[in-house]
């Protein structure tokens, strides 16, 4: 199993280990570990090619989110099942062969909840998870928050890329060509995390969440809404893993263009979509 660890530390309050395959494969279940394929820095330089399927994934957590092989739609794993919206809106549910290169899940069970009588706005939803996490879950800013929001949602702007062919373009020059949509309401459940900065290149730094309607029509990355009520439950996770397809280094979490990243994460020129 050492063999199988490629690195091992310590970071603020979070502890990261970097895992190969063979790793990921043999990898324990902890309701209190986030697990993770691929790295956002690799995403941003155009490594859309992983090695871990979403059954070794779904192993390992319930909820989650993500992107798929060649960069193929937004993923949204929802009660252990594996959702993609594809750049033209369109949701298909996937089996467990699908490749991703970069995914990250926990086993949520919900440790804390608020009850949202809103509206919320997106900014306002955050601050309350944050007040919520420090009061309720007795977690620092530096840890690992899962996020599951499940009700009523307005003014929804979503978003979505198109499946890439080699030789793959950085992201940034992917989103640039995103589609974005409006949903005027849906009923869903917003699915994310919230990551420490200190773990920037690795992960997004802050929030990064994706919705799912209950319906399974609509769907996609977050850059946009408001929640109208509904209940959300948060979770702590002190511990990330980490699994690296070969060629993919850990490297020094926190040394990333955060510019690049909030362009990325906000979207760049767009085609609405209707």
């Amino acid at each position: 199993m050492a063999r199988d660890i490629i690195d091992d530390r310590l970071i603020g309050a979070l502890h990261v280990r970097a895992l190969s395959r063979a790793g990921l494969q043999h990898d324990p279940v902890d309701e209190h570990v986030a697990v993770q394929a691929g790295t956002l820095a690799a995403l941003l330089e155009g490594g859309y090619d992983g090695d871990a399927t979403l059954a070794e994934i779904l192993r390992l957590g319930d909820l989650g989110l993500g992107t798929v092989q060649h960069l193929d739609g937004e993923l949204v794993v929802l009660d252990g099942a594996a959702w993609v919206v594809r750049s033209d809106g369109r949701v298909d549910e996937l089996d467990g062969t699908v490749r991703t290169p970069f995914a990250v899940v926990c086993r949520f069970r919900g440790e804390a909840s608020l009850r949202c009588n809103g509206p919320w706005t997106l900014a306002e939803l955050r601050d309350r998870i944050d007040e919520a996490s420090r009061t309720e879950l007795n977690v620092l800013d530096d840890e690992i928050v899962a996020v599951r929001a499940t009700g009523r949602f307005a003014d929804l702007r979503l978003r979505s890329v198109a499946r890439q062919r080699r030789p793959y373009p950085p992201l940034r020059e992917v989103v640039a060509h995103q589609t974005e949509w409006h949903v005027d309401s849906a009923v869903g459940t917003v699915i994310g995390f919230r990551f420490p900065d200190t773990l920037a290149g690795v992960e997004v730094p802050g929030y990064h969440v994706h919705f799912l309607s209950d319906d399974r029509t609509t769907g996609g990355h977050v850059i946009d809404l408001t929640m109208l009520n509904g209940d959300v439950q948060l979770q702590s996770c002190d511990d990330l893993h980490v699994e690296l397809p070969v060629g993919v280094a850990l490297g020094s979490p926190g040394a990333v263009d955060r510019d690049e990243v909030r362009r990325v994460e906000g979207g760049g020129a767009s085609t609405p979509t209707a």
